[in-house]
């Protein structure tokens, strides 16, 4: 019991900071151009933070014209959801409509917190209590942030920008524990902060993935293994 506690601790601490992100959207939505029937519709369609920033970084910068390259930034984006699919493919189970219900919350948060467990089973609670709450959370802030984005002003100014790195940071941070682990998290944050100023949006995190893929993959930060010997008699 004090486990799945512990889960349902993380989960709602995941869900509190992002939701609150959601206002941040639904407000510079609004301002990008959109209304705010059309601002709660990408949240409940979309549902990926990261994808809708995109879109509506791109859409407010060129409007109309720049719509085709607003989506494709956007899908760019999501297709880190595909290799989240992949993972959590085996702790979701089968069933038909559970994985059509899995599918619309398999996004950065429900994945952090189910693959941060230490049992099949808290890893299927950790994601449906991050993903239904992050999609009804969001969903309501949206809607909140878009309403009241005139008298909110710059979201950046109340710090909402950072609600959502904070959550994924503090999950990231105990897992930090070798020197592997910390290479490939900072190569990626490099690569990914390096090229974000030089190439479109959703591009520097599919190039971070894979910069992180080959660190991890080739163990090249490992600590090296020590060879046990036998006495000779």
């Amino acid at each position: 019991m004090s486990d799945r506690r512990e889960v349902w601790r993380e989960g709602i601490g995941v869900v509190v900071a992002t939701s609150a992100y959601g206002i941040s959207f639904g407000a510079l939505a609004v301002a990008s151009g959109l209304d705010v029937w059309q601002t709660c519709v990408l949240s409940l369609v979309m549902f990926t933070g990261g994808s809708q920033f995109a879109f509506i970084g791109v859409f407010s910068a060129g409007g109309l014209a720049a719509l085709p390259s607003a989506v494709a930034s956007a899908a760019l984006l999501g297709v880190r959801n595909m290799a989240y699919g992949m993972r959590m493919s085996p702790i979701i189970g089968s069933g038909f409509w559970r994985r059509v219900a899995a599918a619309q919350i398999t996004i950065d948060e429900s994945t952090a917190v189910a693959i941060s467990q230490s049992s099949p089973p808290l890893r299927r609670l950790g994601f449906w209590i991050t993903g239904i709450g992050v999609f009804v959370g969001w969903n309501i802030t949206t809607l909140v942030g878009a309403l009241i984005g005139d008298v909110l002003g710059d979201p950046k100014t109340w710090g909402l920008d950072a609600a959502a790195a904070a959550a994924f940071l503090a999950l990231l941070w105990p897992r930090l524990k070798q020197r592997q682990a910390i290479a490939v998290g900072v190569a990626a944050a490099v690569v990914a902060a390096a090229l974000t100023p030089f190439i479109m949006p959703g591009l520097p995190v599919l190039v971070a993935a894979i910069v992180a893929i080959a660190v991890g993959w080739f163990n090249w930060f490992a600590a090296p293994r020590l060879e046990k010997t036998q006495g000779v008699a």
